[in-house]
């Protein structure tokens, strides 16, 4: 076996990253103007009240979805979240069924869901819940990362193009290496993500490329405050 392989270890420090960002947002919009979308991932870095505050301090500059605010499981926690703030929240990357939203939903806690589908159940039960958010004007913006294979990207592609309350969808280009074991035939192009005419999912795996690529760990890094507690990444 090759060496152990260790997280990466980052800091963090909350209260510097509340007055900072708000500076970085005013600058984004100074020099793009009001038209280009902003969205921010807050990892699920703050509390409650800290998210509130930053949700507040960000409604000048009309952010599209201030995201993962807070730890998604605690769902009463973005009760207080929504008193406080009109910018536009997004949650569930972290969500793996459609009871992990039942609060969120039906008090319209949130703007938009993040889950992906391939953590979800799969295109029906993913469509159920989006269908079930519909119900109470909550949009999709589904997880689509790149440790989301591209079957799980394609899926989600099919269900944006399904469902009527689409709101937006994560994207990022997957390597060579990838593509070589998953043959895709979607396409993104100027910002936009195009299928096919391709049969079904539109996602061929190439078994034969897949076993050249041996497994390689890897680690999300961990997260610490300037004490040296382990926060949330």
């Amino acid at each position: 076996s090759g060496p152990r392989v260790l997280p990466a270890e980052e800091s963090w420090d909350t209260r510097a990253y509340l007055r900072h960002l708000p500076t970085v947002f005013e600058a984004v919009r100074a020099e793009f103007g009001p038209e280009l979308p902003l969205l921010h991932d807050g990892h699920h870095r703050m509390t409650p009240i800290q998210a509130a505050r930053l949700g507040k301090a960000l409604e000048p500059y009309d952010l599209f979805w201030l995201e993962d605010a807070t730890p998604g499981e605690d769902q009463a926690a973005l009760r207080l979240i929504r008193q406080h703030t009109t910018t536009p929240l997004a949650i569930g990357e972290v969500f793996n069924h459609v009871h992990d939203y039942t609060t969120l939903l039906s008090e319209r806690l949130i703007d938009y869901v993040r889950s992906a589908v391939t953590h979800t159940g799969g295109v029906t039960a993913m469509r159920k819940l989006l269908d079930l958010a519909a119900v109470y004007g909550i949009k999709s913006g589904m997880h689509g990362p790149t440790d989301i294979s591209p079957v799980g990207m394609a899926a989600a592609l099919h269900l944006d193009l399904a469902v009527h309350n689409f709101g937006i969808q994560e994207y990022m280009p997957h390597t060579a290496d990838t593509l070589e074991v998953f043959r895709t035939s979607f396409r993104f192009e100027d910002g936009l993500l195009h299928p096919s005419d391709t049969p079904g999912l539109g996602v061929e795996l190439d078994a034969e490329a897949a076993g050249r690529f041996p497994y390689q760990p890897a680690y999300l890094p961990v997260n610490r405050l300037a004490d040296g507690t382990v926060h949330d990444w």
